[in-house]
């Protein structure tokens, strides 16, 4: 089967890799976003899909915008591909593109359908609690994630799971998803399913106000925040940023899937918890430090532990060294 690939972000390379390596598939072409500036030194870097790409090798085209690219445009009907498959490509299809392949445009996508259509499904997916996520491999119309599905795969989301871990888990899923669309699409062995447009939900680009961290939250919606948009959530404290990339609720609802270093410590905090039933604290106050873990912040319903930090300046490093480090106060606050 001829194929042109179109995806960008390092999500998509399992799924190209694995066209690539099946005998039954014949990438003839890949189309990736334009190479951008990235980093401190703001070398013009290409995509990861392009990196990978360029040693098939095959034709790359990265058109700055597809809808107005004629060349483009041409070169894709040249290329006489029976399906084209996109994975996290960046930019919405013509209807003109849409119509090209016998086998119409299949698109893997990263949640169950038709929840968390969008541009962020993983990150938004983590965000609001969810406990299964998945990949949804559909045929593409003129929509935002709306075409007739074909497949769907699951995968459960643990309570440490953060975006980049379920992406990577995902991103796999999303290969072999494909190749057994593809392949029962060719065998006529799949029926579109349409989606139920009631149901849908929505995971829109995230902005810079989404990663502000809120202490008046619960401390399991704090945590949701933090590993869904990790590791980009931050807070003020003493008058700069710290940014907080992995921390965990305490309490009898998390500790089974607590890590082991933490479960040994459940009896010495119930202990602190009851002693401490009487005292009030704001939230964002840091109300204990647990030793080798590090600062235990009261929140708007229930107590978060950091466990990871970056204040501004400096590296990422454990909350236990930052709360030595920077000599932390029960009493202190974050957020201000």
């Amino acid at each position: 089967m001829r194929i042109v690939f179109f995806g960008t972000p390092q999500f998509a390379v399992p799924s190209l890799e694995r066209l690539c390596a099946h005998p039954d598939f014949d990438v003839v072409a890949v189309v990736s976003q334009p190479d951008k500036r990235r980093g401190r030194g703001g070398k013009v870097t290409p995509s990861p899909v392009k990196a990978v790409a360029s040693a098939i090798p095959c034709p790359i085209w990265q058109p700055v915008r597809i809808k107005q690219d004629e060349k483009v445009l041409q070169n894709l009907r040249h290329a006489q591909a029976e399906a084209f498959v996109v994975v996290a490509y960046g930019q919405i299809l013509s209807p003109q593109i849409l119509d090209l392949p016998r086998l119409g445009c299949i698109n893997a996508h990263a949640s169950i359908l038709p929840a968390y259509r969008g541009a962020a499904p993983i990150q938004w997916s983590i965000y609001q609690g969810e406990s299964v996520t998945g990949v949804t491999t559909m045929q593409m119309d003129a929509g935002m994630d709306t075409g007739p599905m074909l497949l769907q795969a699951t995968i459960p989301i643990g309570l440490l799971d953060n975006a980049w871990e379920a992406a990577e888990k995902l991103a796999d899923l999303s290969a072999d998803l494909l190749i057994e669309t593809l392949k029962k699409l060719e065998q006529q062995a799949l029926k579109p399913v349409p989606q139920d447009d009631t149901n849908a939900t929505y995971a829109p680009l995230i902005k810079k106000a989404d990663y502000a961290l809120d202490w008046s939250k619960s401390a399991i919606a704090l945590h949701n925040q933090i590993r869904g948009f990790f590791p980009n959530c931050a807070t003020q404290f003493r008058g700069s940023a710290l940014k907080i990339s992995a921390a965990i609720p305490l309490g009898t609802d998390y500790w089974p899937q607590a890590p082991t270093d933490l479960q040994t410590i459940e009896i010495d905090w119930n202990a602190f918890i009851k002693q401490k039933s009487q005292s009030v604290a704001q939230p964002g106050e840091i109300i204990h430090i647990l030793k080798g873990h590090g600062p235990v912040i009261q929140t708007g319903e229930g107590h978060l532990l950091l466990r990871q930090v970056q204040p501004t300046g400096k590296r990422s490093q454990s909350a236990w060294d930052f709360a030595n480090g920077s000599r932390l106060e029960v009493g202190e606050c974050l957020g201000i």
